[in-house]
């Protein structure tokens, strides 16, 4: 255990005692009155909001913004793994489907959110649809790329023995692509909870981005943060959550 503690002080220590000192700086700045409250709330006071509002929060928003995220991830993932695999083993399917993608990540989100409201209305399905198109993205490059770089050396060695594609593919590419399409969840992950914030600014009865828009328009400044820190927090847990999967995974591949 003290060897532990030892390696996380190695491994986070730098960052911890550079919060520290942000934090700090942060509520020194805003308390000596140099910058306004309403521009930017200390420390102390988006907490105060936090335990002020941690009921709504809690109950009625983070809940919202969650299940948004989670179905978004959880289609951006099946799709996106799909869409990969797909354009690796089809030619024809990545000329087809590569440039959508590209163009996909080229539309600003502030003007394609509205379309969704209009085809969804203001149900949770709008923002799915906005957190789907910035999430998918990355998982279908990371899977492609993964499965397109690894192993070609052993391929040709299990050509030679007279196996099929698939057992190439089920054997050496997709074990040696892990690491690739796990980074790409990594990724994804922050994004739809960035996708989904964007649908609820836009249009939204719940959810943290419906909050902040609203107490930003009341001027609460400490509330938005509190609406933010929360995001934050859900986008650090999600990626730390797919990190512990993704040392799990390559562990077991690593022992086999």
């Amino acid at each position: 255990m003290k060897i532990k503690w030892k390696k996380w002080q190695g491994d986070y220590g730098l960052f911890l005692l550079a919060t520290i000192l942000i934090v700090s700086g942060w509520e020194w700045v805003v308390k000596k009155g140099l910058i306004p409250a309403f521009i930017l709330p200390s420390p102390s006071e988006i907490v105060a909001s936090l335990i002020e509002n941690r009921q709504l929060l809690l109950e009625n928003h983070l809940p919202a913004t969650l299940q948004e995220v989670l179905i978004g991830f959880g289609i951006s993932l099946a799709g996106g793994l799909l869409i990969g695999i797909g354009m690796h083993f089809s030619r024809a399917l990545e000329k087809v489907l590569y440039p959508f993608l590209v163009i996909s990540q080229t539309i600003p989100m502030i003007a394609i959110s509205p379309i969704f409201i209009m085809w969804f209305g203001y149900s949770i399905w709008s923002k799915i649809a906005v957190t789907i198109l910035i999430a998918i993205f990355p998982i279908v490059v990371s899977t492609y790329d993964g499965l397109k770089a690894g192993g070609k050396e052993y391929r040709e060695l299990l050509l030679t023995m007279g196996a099929n594609r698939w057992t190439i593919f089920n054997k050496i590419q997709l074990p040696m692509a892990l690491p690739s399409i796990l980074s790409g969840l990594k990724m994804s992950v922050v994004y739809c909870v960035v996708g989904a914030t964007i649908g609820e600014w836009l249009g939204a009865s719940v959810g943290l981005g419906y909050f902040s828009r609203r107490m930003s328009g009341n001027l609460q400044a400490d509330a938005v943060f509190a609406a933010i820190f929360l995001l934050s927090f859900m986008g650090i847990v999600l990626f730390l959550l797919i990190s512990l999967i993704e040392k799990q995974l390559l562990k077991n591949i690593n022992r086999n």
